[in-house]
């Protein structure tokens, strides 16, 4: 059967997350639907990363495979139409090699936290960004997180539930830009665990108050223990923003330069 690779935007607020779930609309749903209400086929849609409820993406990639062989522009038209009214778009269609998997040929993985960092709270950034009114040193913020890059045991940085097989997760990127009132929080890895972006940025913004150093923080990362590091920050800033294969992002992540 032909296989296609996707490359999907999404806004998470409607959604329970990516994975199916009983009662409760998911993206996987959405998408799933998409696909029989267009060719009929029931189908299981297979993704690079599985991101939690009120998680968005810009980049998110996933491949289905059906019966008929069909231009990736027929695809990608006929799935945005029978998608209306969510808000899930394919940006890109590629017919793929039997062997790629969306989840498993994947190298890397970038995600962006969004901030909006001023007293006034948010009006059209709401449930897009987390809104912190207290004042954050963004250059205190970018210095501290420079000693999370590299291999580390991130077990401070995982959420309680995390079924990953091993805490020990090699970190490539951490960089943190504030432009005007936002703060953007850019990490990139070929894997993360469960909430470690979102945990990663609740301890940086400790820092950023000035309650936590860069020692704290390395602190922190030493305990190995949940309880050492600083909250997990809300869903609703964080953005999957590309996903590499070899050596090549299907989406280019929002530039942090």
């Amino acid at each position: 059967m032909p296989k296609y690779r996707l490359t999907i935007e999404y806004d998470g607020r409607p959604f329970a997350g990516w994975q199916r779930q009983e009662n409760t609309l998911t993206v996987q749903q959405v998408l799933e639907s998409a696909v029989a209400g267009f060719c009929g086929e029931s189908i299981t849609v297979h993704a690079a990363g599985r991101t939690d409820a009120g998680v968005h993406a810009r980049g998110q990639v996933c491949h289905i495979e059906i019966e008929n062989r069909l231009s990736p522009r027929k695809v990608a038209d006929a799935l945005n139409a029978h998608l209306r009214p969510h808000p899930v778009a394919i940006t890109a269609c590629t017919l793929a090699d039997d062997g790629f998997h969306a989840r498993f040929s994947a190298t890397g993985r970038a995600y962006r936290y969004r901030i909006v960092n001023r007293r006034a709270p948010l009006t059209l950034d709401k449930g897009l960004a987390w809104w912190v009114p207290s004042g954050l040193d963004s250059d205190a913020m970018h210095a501290a997180a420079q000693v999370l890059v590299g291999q580390h045991d991130f077990s401070s940085f995982r959420a309680t539930i995390c079924q990953a097989r091993t805490p020990v997760k090699t970190l490539d990127r951490l960089k943190v830009k504030r432009t005007g009132d936002v703060i953007e929080i850019f990490a990139e890895a070929r894997s993360f665990l469960h909430h470690q972006v979102r945990i990663l940025t609740g301890s940086l913004r400790l820092v950023g108050e000035g309650k936590w150093t860069a020692d704290d923080l390395r602190d922190a990362l030493d305990a190995r223990d949940r309880t050492a590091a600083g909250e997990t920050a809300p869903p609703n800033g964080l953005y999957l923003t590309a996903v590499r294969y070899g050596d090549v992002a299907t989406a280019v992540p929002v530039s942090a330069e």
